[in-house]
Parts: structure tokens; sequence; C-alpha cells
């Protein structure tokens, strides 16, 4: 009748011990609760046999241990799980790598490729609240901005204080890909992703990039690879003895590489010219995640506690009337 039944309130059922105590106390309480008359012999009741309605008198008393055993069970609550609903698992968990080098100050995306990265990728996160996310930056060397939290605010705060020239310029895109990697490997997530983001190509570290995603790859982790900035030239603000001045320079990502990396841990590779293509690459990795995690399970918990209610309630009101009718007795 109920599949899978489980109690929302199982203590209550430690209530049923009453039961067979109730009965006891019947019993005993009809063992010594009967007429008693003198009589020289017993002879002419010994063939006397109890009729029908004398044994269905006991039935009152079952009704009644019957009802309090039901409404037990119903304070319990007793639900069902058989309801089929669609769901998502949580459990991913994120590291964003973002490169800081100065190139990342060039202005094809507004008002440049680090400001326009970063507010991508705060929407990005504030999009997915059951995701952990970590924060690494590299340029020349890398560091761990955050590390994996479910505190999404801290993580778009620090996004905030993020600036070119933090640490050493350069752009060591391995360093910053096994630093990542090193924040993800011990994590129990069903699901685990960097997404690391640069405008250049490898010139510093200490790790080869492509021997950093194998690494990832022996421990189960999806790199998405993007690299940021317009084909041809960009312009750059550039210090000189007048103040900054804007000079276009050309634009080299190393595409090849980044795609290499993508595809070695079952990732993508993606190139964003511009805001708008920026945010459609995040829509994408969205999506993508998403649909390696849905699954159908059965999770909708249903009531059942009203039909153990109902039949306490009959039985009860059965147990009244036939005590005061058919088995009414005379003071």
């Amino acid at each position: 009748m109920f599949n899978n039944l489980e109690f929302n309130n199982p203590d209550y059922l430690y209530l049923l011990i009453v039961l067979p105590l109730l009965g006891l106390y019947y019993w005993y309480k009809h063992r010594r609760d009967h007429a008693e008359i003198q009589v020289s012999s017993t002879e002419v009741f010994a063939a006397r046999k109890g009729s029908i309605k004398q044994y269905l008198y006991y039935s009152l008393y079952v009704f009644r241990v019957l009802a309090i055993g039901l409404l037990i069970v119903a304070l319990a609550r007793p639900q069902t799980t058989s309801s089929r609903q669609d769901v998502t698992i949580e459990g991913i968990d994120i590291v964003m790598a973002l490169d800081v080098s100065g190139s990342m100050l060039a202005m094809d995306l507004k008002p440049d490729r680090l400001e326009a990265a970063k507010e991508v990728a705060s929407e990005f996160i504030a999009g997915r609240p059951n995701d952990r996310f970590g924060l690494v930056i590299f340029s020349g060397e890398t560091f761990t901005q955050a590390p994996l939290t479910t505190d999404h605010s801290v993580v778009i705060n620090l996004f905030k204080d993020i600036k070119s020239g933090m640490i050493e310029d350069g752009t060591a895109i391995g360093d910053g890909l096994a630093t990542s990697v090193n924040r993800l490997k011990d994590s129990k997530a069903v699901s685990k992703v960097i997404i690391l983001l640069t405008d250049g190509v490898n010139n510093m570290g200490s790790v080869d990039p492509l021997s950093a995603a194998e690494i990832a790859k022996l421990y189960g982790i999806r790199v998405y690879t993007i690299g940021v900035g317009s084909e041809g030239q960009a312009p750059v603000p550039v210090q000189g003895m007048f103040g900054t001045q804007i000079k276009y320079m050309d634009v080299n990502i190393d595409e090849e590489m980044l795609q290499k990396v993508a595809e070695l841990t079952d990732g993508r590779y993606f190139r964003a010219t511009s805001n708008n293509k920026l945010r459609e690459i995040y829509s994408e990795i969205d999506k993508l995640e998403k649909s390696k995690i849905d699954v159908t399970e059965f999770k909708k918990k249903k009531e059942e506690f009203f039909m153990f209610a109902l039949i306490a309630l009959i039985l009860l009101s059965a147990e009244f009337l036939l005590r005061n009718t058919v088995f009414r007795s005379a003071p």
C-alpha cells in the first residue's frame, strides 16, 4: 500500500509499548470484574456455552487499542517518497583561475579585459548558489586568493580587490593551472571544474601547462579554458614620460595550447573577443555543467498520517456506538 514508508517523528513510535500494557490491564480487570453468587453446585452452568454476543463484547476493547495504536502512528507522521521529480545534485566545486598580467589591461573589452573578466565571473558565481568556488590568480607567479567556499559573497568581494600588478608580471599559465588543481585534488564533489582565463602565452613558471593538464585529468578535474582578446591588435595603456598613453599592440594568445589543455581534461576551449561573447561563454559553461548532473530521483515526500487517523476515528466511533446500543449494559 505504501512505498518507501518512513516517519518524520519516529520517536513517537515508542509509545506503542503501551498497547500490550493496556491488554494486560484489561485482562487483569476482566479477571476480577465479574458477579459472584453462592450456589450449591455449578453443574447447571457446565453445559452452557458462551454466546457470540458475549465474545464479540471483547471486540470493543480491541477497537479501542487499535485506535490508540493508529493515533500513535499518525503522530509519528508516516510519509512516502514514491513521487517522481527531477532534481539537480548539488556538489560541484569550481576554481576560477584568472590571469592578472599587465596585458589584461588592454581595452578591447570594456573597460578593460581584467575588469570585464571580474564582472562576468562574479555574475556566474552569483547564479550558482549550490556550488563551492575558489579563486586563483596568476601572472609571473601564482597566488590563491580564495580557497573553496560556499560563501559566495566573500569570493565576489575578493574579485573586486584583484588588480594587475598585485604579483610579479608575466604569464605563468602552467603554475596557475597546477595551483588550481592542488585546490581541487582532494575534493569529494560530484564534479570538479577549473575555469582558466588568460590573454597570453605561457612564458614564466616552473610547470608546463600540458603537464598540469595531465595531473588535472588524473584527478578527474575538467578544465574550461578561455582566451580573452580581440583579433589583430588591441589598445593598451602604457606609462610614458608624459603620463599614460594608449598604444596598439598585437594580441598573442596560445590558442593551440589552451585547446589541448581543454581536450586532455574533457573540457572545452572558448575565445572571448568582447564583453557579450564572454558572457555567452560563461552561460555555455553554466549549461554544460548543469547538464552533466541532472538526474531523476524519488525525493518528494507525501504525508500519509490522514489514513491512520481516519481509521482510528472510525474504530473509536464504532466502539462508542456498539457500547451504547448492542452491548449496552444495565447499571
